[in-house]
């Protein structure tokens, strides 16, 4: 073989494996994508939104009247009975201290009324003093006026100054009993603190009972002091009488009626719990959301439908996740959101068919956030790109990730 023969030998070689190679690089590949197949299940349309555990009824337990209210030894948690657990006693309370110039016209006041009181029982010691004088004139006259001696006018003089001194110690013996009840009160007026709180052991304290069978939820006041009436002491309630409140965005509230199924999750439960809607309040208010945002909220009442026990472990005040449910299908042709693009005004997907990407239109129904129904255009069993990108293309041979 010539020498310029083996150089082009060489040289064709050498070209030839340089062409296969830009061949074979730019030879179109199947683009890796994400693939998940078009099958028929269950679809729930719900609102989500974070709520709060309350009791129904809470009662708040409070003075009726201003008072000392002692110690009480009820804890939150613990168990009450109604009109028989004693919540909190009342005790009247102490008088203030007098200052100087008030005791002193106190002092001065009670020093009358002994006055008075001494004059008093001079005026009936007096009467009583007459009134026997009388009783012995009366009787003369009687004698008298059998033997003829004394006229009848004289005897009726005599039983009338009986009569009216009779009655003016009756006036006098009132006048005293006013005068020792006034010294009372001066003297009452006039005690201290200190001798009450000799005396307080002995006062007669006013029980306030529980109103309903249940548990303590919170004590607001533990150590004895004086309050004012109204005062609240203490909060009671049944924990198995519970509902949830959920606030929701005016927009998703007017969606939502009475009677409405109720998810309840991420509650600290195994098993999410089941409830319905029992009442939409007609009172919006304004909420700020973490991100600053002024919204519109409506309270939406939720009531569980599942037994007690179930929940036994959940109290007022608790967090809780509750889903609304608007609309469910449990046969529904089913694909994912992240399936979905526009083109033009309508929906579509793009469908595997023998390991080409084809464009499919179709119509959507219902949708949640994370799938939606498709009523036309999708056949259970197809196979559709998820997330596509924009190598995926109409006739673009793709390949499973």
């Amino acid at each position: 073989m010539s020498t310029t023969f083996r150089r082009l030998f060489i040289w064709g070689c050498i070209l030839a494996a340089a062409g296969t190679g830009i061949a074979y690089a730019l030879w179109p590949r199947p683009v890796a994508v994400d693939l998940v197949d078009v099958g028929r299940g269950v679809l729930t349309v719900s609102i989500d939104e974070e709520g709060e555990t309350r009791i129904k009824d809470i009662y708040e337990v409070s003075t009726p009247v201003t008072g000392r209210v002692l110690r009480t030894d009820l804890n939150a948690g613990d168990a009450v009975t109604a009109d028989l657990t004693v919540i909190a006693e009342l005790q009247p309370i102490d008088p203030e201290f007098l200052d100087l110039r008030t005791e002193a016209e106190m002092q001065a006041s009670l020093r009358a009324a002994e006055a008075a009181q001494t004059l008093a029982e001079a005026a009936v010691s007096k009467v009583q003093a007459e009134l026997t004088f009388a009783e012995l004139e009366r009787d003369r006259m009687r004698k008298l006026a059998q033997s003829q001696t004394a006229s009848q006018r004289q005897l009726d003089e005599a039983e009338l100054a009986f009569d009216t001194k009779k009655a003016e110690l009756a006036t006098a013996k009132a006048t005293l009993d006013i005068r020792i009840h006034e010294l009372e009160r001066v003297r009452s007026q006039l005690i201290s603190p200190a001798e009450l709180m000799k005396q307080r052991d002995a006062c007669v304290c006013v029980p306030l009972y529980s109103p309903v069978d249940g548990k303590v939820l919170r004590v607001h006041k533990e150590s004895e002091s004086v309050l004012p009436a109204g005062t609240v002491i203490a909060e009671v309630g049944d924990p198995a009488n519970l509902e949830v409140v959920a606030d929701l965005l005016s927009a998703d509230a007017v969606k939502v009626r009475p009677g409405l199924k109720v998810v309840i999750d991420d509650w600290g439960g195994a098993e999410p719990l089941n409830g319905r809607v029992s009442r939409v309040e007609p009172f919006g208010f304004t909420k700020v959301s973490a991100l600053g945002i002024e919204e519109q909220r409506v309270n939406v009442v939720i009531e569980l439908t599942d037994a007690p026990e179930r929940y036994a472990d959940l109290a007022h005040g608790f967090r809780v996740e509750a889903g609304v449910v608007l609309w469910e299908g449990t046969d529904v042709l089913i694909v994912p959101l992240t399936a979905l693009f526009r083109s033009g005004d309508d929906w579509a997907v793009f469908a595997v068919e023998n390991g080409q990407a084809e464009t499919r239109v179709i119509s959507v129904g219902h949708a949640n956030g994370l799938s939606v129904e498709v009523t036309a255009g999708l056949k259970d069993g197809d196979t559709v790109v998820m997330h596509p990108g924009s190598q995926v293309a109409d006739g673009v041979a793709v390949i499973a990730r």
